[in-house]
């Protein structure tokens, strides 16, 4: 073999190698493993959402929406109260014990009797969660007709 041959296929064995490695994915870049949501010591709740709006809404409609949310926690989850900002909105709640992992809802009901314009609601979850309560909005612009 002469000088020229040998230096050629020296230069087709490294950037063969080179290319070789090259199509292998590093550790870092594989898949990752896929990991299991973590569990709260003690009761926990996890809302799905936690703002609503019902957009334009005519004055006299009654809407309604229901939040859900799971117990992310080690222990049964109780709801001891929600509370509401105005006798405008209602709510029901689960009045039993929500266990681990277990996902339940709420549901808000606003009533638009005799207001107008923009409305902000918040609604408190008083409940035995480790990280104390937990609240949830909702909003809504009234529309007043003119006659």
């Amino acid at each position: 073999m002469n000088m020229k041959t040998l230096s050629l296929c020296a230069a087709f064995l490294v950037f063969g190698t080179a290319a070789a490695f090259a199509q292998t994915a590093p550790d870092s870049l594989a898949t990752p493993a896929v990991v299991a949501p973590k569990v709260v010591e003690g009761p926990s709740i996890q809302l799905e959402e936690e703002k609503f709006d019902f957009g334009n809404i005519k004055q006299g409609d009654v809407v309604e929406h229901t939040f859900t949310f799971t117990n992310n926690g080690s222990q049964p989850l109780v709801i001891k109260n929600v509370r509401t900002t105005c006798g405008c909105t209602a709510t029901d709640y689960p009045k039993t014990a929500i266990q681990p992992g277990q996902t339940a809802s709420l549901t808000a009901r606003f009533n638009s009797a005799g207001k107008k314009g923009p409305q902000n609601k918040v609604i408190t979850i008083d409940s035995n969660a480790v990280q104390g309560s937990a609240q949830v909005f909702i909003k809504t612009n009234i529309l007043t007709t003119v006659n």
